[in-house]
């Protein structure tokens, strides 16, 4: 299983292109992802394979007040009125998940999905990471009925926190998936599969065409850019997806 992590249509597109199995639809990927807009959720909604669209209404932690809160419900109910998938969410510290505001969360997506007559799958995403205590924060996703966990073992990237994906992976005995993210390149597949991991979460993004430099310069001096632009490549999505298959 891939999922595809893309912030506009041409991406969406390109994982399609690709062969990916599944998107994590976002925005602004260069801040770890944010919430989406609604057209590009609405155009996603038409795509062959699951979207599952992340929720997160700011950059910076994980500590929400009462109206962030209240804004990703709204982003919740968005994704059930436009058919996808599922969800990604995620609210806490270092210290531990945000119980009642994830319960609050996973109570609402259970709902508006009911409402539809479907069920929204559910992520915890890369809060996870900063956890001091990993295992009991597993513990806690598997009693709130989460579906997965995306994480790099506490790692900046997943190759490096490879015995801790190992050890939650063993941990997780099937009741919940591990979903290895972050530095995951067809050449690191090999090492992550050894830990019995069976998805992978890539943006498989490369520089896209830039302008010329002084033009380029302008866009950043401007605020419009910042380094060179990284586009979702399908050739990347299709490398990635056959050394996941060659395993």
């Amino acid at each position: 299983m891939l999922e595809v992590c893309v912030e506009d249509a041409v991406g969406l597109a390109a994982a399609v292109a690709g062969g990916g199995d599944r998107i994590e639809l976002c925005s602004a990927l260069a801040l770890g992802g944010l919430t989406p807009s609604r057209a590009l959720v609405r155009l996603a909604a038409a795509a062959p394979i699951p979207v599952h669209m992340l929720c997160r209404p700011r950059e910076g932690d994980f500590d929400y007040a009462e109206p962030e809160v209240a804004q990703v419900r709204d982003d919740i109910e968005l994704a059930a009125e436009a058919g996808l998938a599922g969800i990604v969410i995620g609210a806490g510290s270092a210290r531990g998940l945000d119980h009642g505001v994830l319960a609050d969360w996973l109570d609402h997506a259970r709902r508006v999905g009911s409402a539809r007559g479907r069920r929204l799958s559910v992520t915890l995403h890369r809060v996870f990471d900063l956890l001091d205590d990993m295992e009991s924060g597993l513990e806690q996703a598997v009693a709130m009925g989460f579906d997965r966990i995306l994480t790099s073992g506490g790692a900046i990237r997943a190759p490096e926190g490879v015995a801790m994906l190992a050890h939650l992976h063993e941990r997780a005995a099937g009741r919940i998936v591990i979903l290895a993210g972050s530095g995951v390149s067809a050449e690191a597949v090999p090492l992550l599969r050894s830990t019995g991991i069976a998805e992978f979460h890539a943006s498989c993004r490369v520089a896209g065409d830039t302008p010329d430099s002084s033009e380029n310069a302008r866009l950043e001096e401007l605020g419009f850019q910042k380094g060179a632009r990284l586009v979702t490549d399908a050739a990347e999505v299709a490398r990635l997806k056959a050394a996941i298959a060659h395993i």
